[in-house]
């Protein structure tokens, strides 16, 4: 299996990869979709909302965790989860210089 040659790009296009390969699971977006409904809960509640067993969950909320697009706080004996602001401010700002670029661009494509 080749190298991903990471270290030739540079650090916010690496970080713009880990955070959308985070998103590019439909558990996940599902998980997403449930904490923008609910604002915050703990992983017990994600499990009950999605068709995944318990360890699944946690193995997607620890992807999105380590991405920066969800934050945990304990709480007794749980985690409560919701939205990082900041994780989700990198990709709107990414799209939106996309969105830009296609709502100016001359129609003209290769």
């Amino acid at each position: 299996m080749g190298t991903t040659k990471t270290e030739h790009f540079t650090a916010e296009q690496n970080e713009l990869a880990t955070l959308t390969k985070a998103i590019a699971h439909p558990a996940r977006i599902a998980i997403i979709q449930h904490l923008i409904k609910v604002n915050s809960c703990i992983c017990g509640d994600i499990v009950n909302e999605l068709p995944l067993s318990q360890p699944t969950v946690s193995q997607h909320l620890k992807e999105l965790k380590n991405a920066g697009l969800i934050k945990g706080s304990l709480e007794g004996n749980t985690i409560c989860y919701c939205l990082d602001e900041l994780g989700f401010s990198k990709i709107k700002e990414f799209f939106t210089t996309v969105d830009s670029y296609l709502a100016n661009k001359n129609n003209q494509c290769c």
